[in-house]
């Protein structure tokens, strides 16, 4: 017979009245110790001859009836043999083993970090390219793995995955990261093999074949109208695809370029080279410092002159690559008829265009910051700064004819004769 009641117990409760244990019969019994918030069901029992208890629940989130109903279950269980209480505490020990190991575990994201702070931040001239590449393509499919769950089809999903979004020689990169990092890995015993050893570039994007691609003057032509009319392109893009085709700069070195690097009254931008990481002094066509001035007029409060979108992932201060490639999209979107280009393509344009000028190659090469090759490169350390000045400035002449000024008149460059 229950010797327990709701409105005994609530009288105990508003009264204060504490005790060590009443019973309700059946094994089940209220202990309500002045230690306690709120009067606690326990259920005992003799198991192998010893007296057992267990906690089952507190008033007031269990009810009464509740409590008599697993204390049956309870009782039920020990009848056939179990040690409800020594299994209950067997269950919680592994609950806390497994979320202790899951604190635990070395993830591949946190690999990843270590890798990168270890070897390339302080290493690379731009250890953001890495850091992009590792927050976009890595860390959103392995990144809350444990390092050691890394198999090779997590690999290969991996690197599928960007080339199916058009993008095959981001895929090649990724891989070497993931090579790099998993042997990073190894070496500091973090794990005992590489899930990325067995994949290759054929794996990946394939062969990196040079391109040829090169806009002619009647497809700039087209070009600048289809920028005009691409539905979403806005005036920053206008502006940054306009000083890609008369810079002949990298993607990057434009995107990740700050407000202190250009001087804008003398016409010259301070550029640290991606690829070689030496200071490039580059000359500034009348043109560049009118877009950049309405460039930086755009972006004012930030000390980028690309600074990251609203709308876009903010680990990086300023544009991500992709972001521009995005927007040539939409302009390729009203060029159908027109063979596909990227925006390197557009340093190979500007290349083009300054030898069809009339200016000679080796002003075109250094005008895209090579370094001209052979003898002559070793000893010849002229910087050809006032050469570069007058290609860029035709080029930028020219492309403003292909943007619609027909009012320029270009004349070719022409050396001078004996």
């Amino acid at each position: 017979m229950a010797n327990l009641s709701d409105i005994q117990i609530k009288s105990w409760i508003k009264n204060k009245v504490h005790f060590e244990g009443k019973s309700d019969g059946g094994g089940l019994y209220l202990s309500y110790r002045k230690t306690f918030t709120t009067p606690v069901f326990i259920f005992r029992y003799r198991f192998s001859g010893k007296q057992q208890k267990m906690k089952i629940g507190s008033y007031g989130d269990m009810s009464l009836a509740d409590a008599r109903k697993q204390c049956k279950e309870l009782k039920a269980l020990v009848s056939l043999g179990h040690d409800v209480a020594s299994e209950k505490q067997a269950r919680k020990s592994e609950a806390v083993a497994k979320i202790q190991a899951k604190e635990n575990t070395f993830t591949a994201g946190q690999l990843a970090d270590k890798y990168f702070n270890d070897q390339i931040l302080g290493n690379w001239k731009h250890p953001n390219i890495i850091r992009a590449k590792i927050e976009k393509d890595i860390k959103p499919y392995i990144g809350n793995m444990a390092v050691d769950d890394v198999k090779p089809m997590h690999i290969d999903e991996i690197l599928k995955t960007v080339v199916s979004r058009g993008a095959p020689t981001v895929a090649n990169d990724v891989l070497r990261i993931l090579k790099k990092m998993f042997d990073y890995a190894i070496k500091r015993h973090i794990v005992r093999y590489n899930p990325a050893s067995a994949f290759n570039t054929a794996d990946a994007g394939g062969r990196e074949k040079a391109r040829e691609r090169a806009l002619s003057h009647e497809e700039l032509i087209l070009f600048f109208e289809a920028m005009r009319k691409a539905k979403g392109f806005s005036q920053v893009n206008q502006i940054t695809i306009h000083l890609l085709l008369i810079l002949g700069v990298r993607k990057n070195e434009l995107c990740q370029a700050r407000r202190e690097d250009f001087n804008l009254k003398d016409g010259v931008w301070s550029l640290v080279s991606s690829k070689t990481g030496t200071l490039i002094k580059i000359p500034l066509s009348t043109q560049a410092v009118s877009l950049l001035t309405d460039l930086m007029s755009l972006t004012e409060e930030s000390e980028w002159i690309l600074p990251a979108r609203k709308a876009q992932d903010r680990r990086l201060p300023y544009i991500s690559e992709s972001t521009l490639n995005v927007a040539l999209k939409k302009v390729l979107n009203c060029l159908p008829n027109t063979e596909a280009f990227t925006i390197h393509d557009f340093r190979r344009t500007a290349r083009t265009h300054i030898e069809a000028l009339g200016f000679p190659p080796h002003i075109g090469e250094r005008c895209l910051n090579h370094k001209i090759k052979g003898v002559e490169g070793i000893y010849n350390q002229y910087d050809y700064y006032d050469e570069r000045a007058k290609a860029l400035q035709a080029l930028a002449d020219f492309m403003e004819v292909c943007k619609g000024n027909t009012q320029l008149n270009i004349i070719p460059f022409r050396k001078k004769t004996g």
